[in-house]
């Protein structure tokens, strides 16, 4: 028998990143030295302290028991205190805090809990492809709401037609920003609220890169606003902050009612994460010297490669977009190329992977994304890999 995936799942998006990482890999098995700048996977270790908390955590038979579907109330307590001594924003662990396995879930998850087949979400362009998942699997219409790199890439909220805000039930934004590593501002942030406000649309702030800043700049949660809480939601995931990716932990705060219906879809779709992953977690967010001094080293290493690839590519006159924070930088097309174009012949050419900027939203047309998840080393020697093409 043949059995045919539903007519929802065939209106899925193509997965973008599987699809990249399917041509670098045929390119490796040919035996080429692939240099993969494409991907978003940080390549450090997870902290020594939060896998030895793991290791404990994994030989006590209670955490060998189903969580509560909910999580763990001492997790839910761990995020709000490190909300409130990271960003001095108060959170009822009871209410205010969601556990998730990653804050994808969370943000694929959202339409399906809170909006209805046909109501209009805001995204935007470029931005994290799965935003568009979400989308079609809740059957909602989107409108994609373009970044300029003149506006440095933050939302213009006067830009938006008021037709279109009128018609918005929620809308997502995410900084530090992928692909454009753009951050955002105070002011932003309470234009943010106030677009919400006067036109009664949701927030869902998406913080994944929250502790990636550069330059001595933190980067500010969207809940430090005054009536941040009230309009909206902010995700949160260990991936970035812990180089945790394959923990598969997060978590979503905020306003209440947006998360209870988080909590009731996971009721039914989840029970919660292994207990020992909540244990290890805690002692990520808990244990505040060590926290603090591992993040320290992640920015500082993010920061050196930074700088390493950017001196090397303008020393060829390839000019990028200076990322404040997250671990990308966004870099132009040269005339003649597409965005496709472009990262095909690096990938031909030179053996140097990007991501297609357009792959984010037909917005990030003109620009390929480089990943900053290697070392610094093998950035310089893509660089050299480019330059010796001759294209600039």
């Amino acid at each position: 028998m043949h059995f045919s995936e539903s007519n929802l799942l065939k209106q899925l998006p193509e997965q973008f990143f599987a699809s990249l990482v399917a041509k670098v890999n045929t390119k490796v098995a040919a035996g080429e030295d692939v240099i993969n700048l494409g991907q978003g996977n940080p390549d450090m270790p997870t902290p020594d302290y939060i896998v030895k908390a793991m290791q404990e955590a994994t030989g006590r038979s209670a955490d060998h028991k189903y969580s509560p579907f909910r999580g763990e109330m001492r997790f839910k307590e761990a995020i709000a205190d490190f909300y409130r001594t990271e960003y001095g924003v108060t959170l009822d662990p009871n209410s205010e805090v969601a556990i998730l396995a990653g804050s994808k879930i969370g943000l694929v998850e959202l339409p399906l809990a809170l909006m209805n087949p046909g109501e209009t979400l805001l995204l935007p362009n470029p931005g994290y492809p799965d935003y568009l998942s979400g989308a079609v699997l809740g059957q909602v219409n989107v409108t994609r709401i373009p970044l300029k790199e003149a506006n440095d890439f933050l939302i213009d909220y006067q830009a938006i037609p008021n037709d279109v805000s009128q018609q918005a039930k929620f809308l997502y934004m995410n900084y530090p920003n992928n692909p454009t590593g753009a951050v955002a501002t105070a002011q932003f942030y309470k234009d943010t609220v106030a677009f919400a406000e006067e036109h009664q649309v949701g927030i869902v702030s998406d913080f994944a890169y929250g502790a990636i800043g550069f330059d001595g700049n933190q980067p500010l949660s969207f809940l430090q606003t005054a009536g941040a809480k009230s309009v909206g939601i902010e995700t949160y995931t260990f991936s970035k902050t812990f180089n945790m990716a394959g923990w598969r932990v997060g978590f979503a705060v905020g306003n209440a009612d947006m998360l209870a219906a988080l909590n009731l879809i996971q009721d039914h779709l989840f029970v919660s994460i292994f207990p020992a992953i909540q244990d290890a977690a805690i002692a990520a967010l808990a244990q505040r010297k060590q926290r603090t001094d591992a993040v320290g080293q992640l920015q500082a290493v993010y920061e050196s490669r930074r700088n390493a690839f950017i001196n090397a590519v303008r020393s060829f006159n390839w000019e990028p977009y200076v990322p404040k924070g997250a671990f990308y930088v966004l870099m132009p097309v040269p005339k003649g190329y597409t965005s496709a174009q472009f990262a095909e012949l690096l990938l031909n050419r030179a053996n140097v992977a990007v991501a297609d900027a357009s792959g984010f939203g037909d917005a990030g047309e003109g620009y390929v994304r480089v990943g900053l998840t290697i070392t610094e080393d093998r950035l310089v020697e893509a660089a050299n890999r480019i330059k010796a093409l001759n294209l600039f």
